[in-house]
């Protein structure tokens, strides 16, 4: 087992486009991460340079005991998934797995237990005389994590390995996942542009953006409490919503003036947002955090009324998109037997001590 430390780590390519800038992170021993943003923030990239098919520009990459930077991937003890499966077409499935044990000149009493272990672990033993073009996509995603896991490496690294898959083996396929980390024991990092397997999958989550590391936390650290606004319009769905706005003194106190409402502050918020009195910030609320049945749990609610433009049955919840007239306003997610009727005027509470400000210059959390 092994922990990986990125220290001051960029990656510069031809042309000086800088991709990944200065990550410093400590992926402990045994521990699940995901690394976690949208297409082009550096996250592949970073992994690949953990993996050591990246050369490191500058920094650091440290794999137990010993700096990796100029050790080669074969010696660097990980193992990788990649998106595309990336299996032998003309191999069945036992040699796929035994492959990397057969150039390693292991015994072939060895390489066969523990291909028939990682066949077993994952489901795929009546599969070991099939290619690869005889299974399904999920399949074909097991026997890749199969080959990675007869390697027996301290770290595990996953490069979106579910993109190709549909939506229900997805689901499936992260259970799965999840559950081998457990069965392992070992450090895994996994890389996903989707928040929902950050969130579910994660010890911890790297959130990124533009080659520069947002957020490192729990995911229920980072849902509540997210750093900045990108964080907190990325993990979660419906994204939040955020509100432009002045922070105005009125009678000893701050309250938050958006051209459509009026909202006083918490008294418990006042000292920390003292300092943006005049000043135009960002209020952020998640849409679980605006609904009919918000002011009966939070007595200090504050009571809004918006037309319904959108209405977006989803089975468990209910989306509903409210608007002002002139502008969409915000989204709410409600409780699905509530009828709420496109073109009515609903009326809404927001839970203030769930909401977020934030700094309008910097877009880092304030309170």
């Amino acid at each position: 087992m092994a922990e990986v430390v990125l220290n001051d780590v960029c990656k510069m390519y031809d042309g000086g486009v800088l991709a990944v800038k200065h990550v410093n992170l400590e992926i402990r021993d045994r521990e699940f991460m995901v690394l976690v943003g949208p297409s082009g923030c550096g996250k592949s990239t970073t992994l690949r340079m953990i993996a050591g098919l990246e050369e490191i520009s500058s920094g650091t990459c440290r794999i137990g005991n010993r700096i990796v930077n100029d050790v080669p991937p074969k010696n660097r003890d990980i193992a990788m998934v990649f998106q595309n499966y990336a299996l032998y077409p003309h191999m069945t499935v036992y040699d796929n797995l035994a492959f990397g044990l057969k150039l390693r000149s292991m015994p072939k009493a060895e390489i066969d237990r523990r291909v028939r272990e990682a066949a077993e672990i994952l489901g795929i033993g009546d599969y070991l005389q099939r290619k690869p073009k005889a299974l399904s996509g999920g399949q074909r995603q097991r026997v890749a994590v199969g080959r990675a896991i007869v390697r027996k490496p301290a770290v595990f690294l996953f490069d979106e390995p579910l993109s190709n898959l549909d939506a229900k083996m997805r689901v499936q396929m992260r259970t799965e996942i999840a559950k081998l980390h457990t069965r392992l024991d070992t450090t895994m990092i996994y890389v996903t542009h989707d928040q929902i397997e950050a969130m579910t999958m994660g010890d911890r989550i790297c959130v990124m953006k533009d080659g520069v590391i947002q957020q490192v936390d729990t995911p229920l650290e980072i849902y509540d409490n997210p750093a900045n606004v990108f964080v907190a319009g990325f993990i979660g769905t419906p994204p939040t919503n955020f509100f432009r706005g002045e922070l105005v003194e009125t009678a000893g106190r701050l309250e938050f003036r958006h051209p459509v409402f009026t909202i006083p502050t918490p008294d418990e918020w006042q000292s920390k947002l003292a300092p943006f009195a005049g000043k135009t910030v960002i209020f952020g609320i998640r849409p679980e955090h605006i609904g009919s049945e918000i002011a009966e749990a939070d007595p200090g609610a504050i009571r809004i009324s918006a037309r319904v433009e959108i209405v977006e049955p989803m089975g468990a919840e209910t989306y509903v998109h409210l608007n002002t007239g002139d502008r969409t306003l915000c989204v709410a997610r409600i409780d699905p037997h509530r009828k709420v009727v496109r073109g009515e005027n609903a009326a809404l509470a927001v839970s203030l001590q769930k909401s977020h400000f934030f700094d309008c210059e910097t877009e880092k959390l304030i309170v």
